[in-house]
């Protein structure tokens, strides 16, 4: 049930808001004024708070500041006699949810309650799933090769710079990409993914800058483009060395520029988007051979962060086994099998072309095929 802390100086304020909110069997405490709701806002865990403006010791505006500065999640709730209410108003402009006028409505009460329940359930789980995705996300590992890149993804996490991810497939282009995401102070805005190779050429541009409704044949309907679902976030073009000239010449004017048009479109939409990219393939190379346009190459290419092969970070693989071993235990919902000094001697000694995500479905592999230990035996049957 939820939690529910009251902070008002009047007593009788206080027996009135917990009488009505127990009889809807939500947990109450009190406090009596603003540095006793600090006090108990950081020891306890609230769901909501309703708060007073006018206290004494400290008032509701600056506990709500207090609280936030603190990070506190719970969701603030301001009570205000008729004098404070413009103060109440400018109080949810700071991040408190609602006002509450004294003395209290009992409908209004309960449906503002509900509301920053439903605010508060939907913070939390928001924070739940983006704490699971950025365990899935984890770069494993302690290689020197591997601190590096790691070392230059928090130097430029933080900064808007472009940057080009190089590396053969496999290696963990795409965690790069996430973990500069998760640096940056785009965080909280989308992470949009497009994979270039996987998009056939006459579609690559209506995917990435949208078409209008009866551009072509089967647009029957507008459709926004990628750069426009990134606005604030971060755009992660995956295999760039893939994507036809025609929209490499787009790409590069939506750098420059900072806008796109959509397919069939004549209107220029102005796009605030970060843009990462990555490759397998030798750019310059491509340069070269007309393939890559040059001027989009120095475009993308701020920031260059060469993810290294697997089998240039070989003292990783046990760490990296043991995360898929958890993994793949959780996923199966079976017990985490045990992997032998030899076996993991073994598995550091192939050569791993297909590099981490071989060793992910060599290792699920060895999970099925296996009794509840893998040894080194297993690993020679297994690998191939």
């Amino acid at each position: 049930m939820a939690k529910i802390l009251i902070i008002d100086d009047e007593q009788s304020i206080r027996s009135t808001l917990r009488e009505i909110l127990e009889y809807e069997k939500y947990t109450i405490d009190e406090a009596k004024d603003g540095q006793e709701g600090l006090d108990k806002l950081i020891t306890n865990k609230y769901d909501i708070a309703l708060c007073d403006v006018k206290m004494p010791k400290m008032d509701g505006i600056e506990l709500l500041e207090r609280v936030q500065m603190a990070g506190i999640d719970t969701q603030f709730i301001m009570i205000s006699a008729h004098g404070t209410i413009e103060t109440a108003v400018d109080a949810t402009k700071m991040g408190a949810f609602d006002f509450v006028p004294k003395p209290p409505d009992l409908n209004r009460l309960l449906l503002t309650v509900k509301n920053a329940l439903d605010k508060s359930s939907l913070v939390t789980e928001t924070k739940t799933l983006k704490k699971k995705l950025s365990k899935r996300y984890q770069m494993i590992g302690e290689s020197e090769s591997l601190s590096i890149v790691k070392e230059m993804m928090d130097k430029v996490g933080p900064t808007d710079a472009r940057v080009l991810i190089t590396g053969p497939n496999g290696s963990g282009k795409e965690l790069v990409a996430r973990g500069i995401h998760e640096r940056s102070n785009r965080s909280s805005a989308p992470f949009i993914e497009v994979n270039c190779a996987a998009i056939p050429s006459e579609l690559i541009e209506s995917e990435l800058f949208g078409h209008e409704k009866g551009a072509f044949t089967s647009a029957h309907k507008q459709r926004i483009g990628k750069f426009e679902q990134a606005t604030e976030g971060t755009l992660f073009l995956d295999e760039i060395g893939d994507m036809s000239l025609s929209a490499q010449a787009k790409v590069l004017r939506a750098l420059q520029e900072h806008k796109i048009t959509r397919v069939g479109g004549d209107k220029d939409i102005n796009v605030n988007v970060r843009v990462l990219a990555a490759t397998n393939k030798d750019l310059k190379k491509e340069i070269a051979e007309t393939n890559f346009r040059e001027d989009l190459y120095h475009r993308l290419s701020v920031i260059l962060v060469q993810v290294p092969a697997l089998k240039e970070r070989k003292d990783d693989i046990p760490l990296l086994v043991d995360k898929f071993l958890d993994d793949i235990a959780n996923e199966y919902g079976t017990k985490k099998k045990e992997v032998t000094e030899d076996a993991f001697k073994a598995l550091q000694a192939y050569d791993w072309s297909g590099n981490i995500r071989e060793l992910r479905n060599v290792t699920e592999r060895l999970v099925i095929m296996c009794g509840e230990s893998i040894n080194a035996e297993d690993v020679k049957r297994y690998l191939v």
